[in-house]
């Protein structure tokens, strides 16, 4: 099965580089506290389970509490600007989730 479009958009996307930087279990372990449960697409699931094999992420919870972390950490004061706006509601809406 060849890679789609969609697939090799996410990896050149910077938020899927390098999985293998990801942190140990016990820096993980350290910056956890209470936590919450999400509910993701059982395709989505699987997809990230092949992506964290033989990276430093021992499970889809590590990485996507990672890439959530990493996300929060960009500057908030930087506002989405109408074209990002556009663009986030367009791969939204490809993606399925807004009509």
């Amino acid at each position: 099965m060849g890679v789609t479009a969609e697939k090799r958009a996410r990896r050149e996307d910077p938020i899927w580089e390098d999985p293998c930087s990801g942190p140990t279990m016990a820096e993980e372990r350290s910056v956890r506290g209470p936590t919450r449960s999400i509910q993701l697409p059982e395709d989505l699931f699987r997809e990230l389970t092949e992506r964290i094999q033989g990276s430093s992420f021992e499970s889809v919870d590590a990485f996507v509490t990672f890439v959530l972390a990493r996300l929060t950490d960009e500057p908030s004061g930087t506002a989405f600007s109408e074209e990002d706006e556009r663009q986030l509601k367009e791969r939204l809406r490809s993606l399925g989730y807004i009509d």
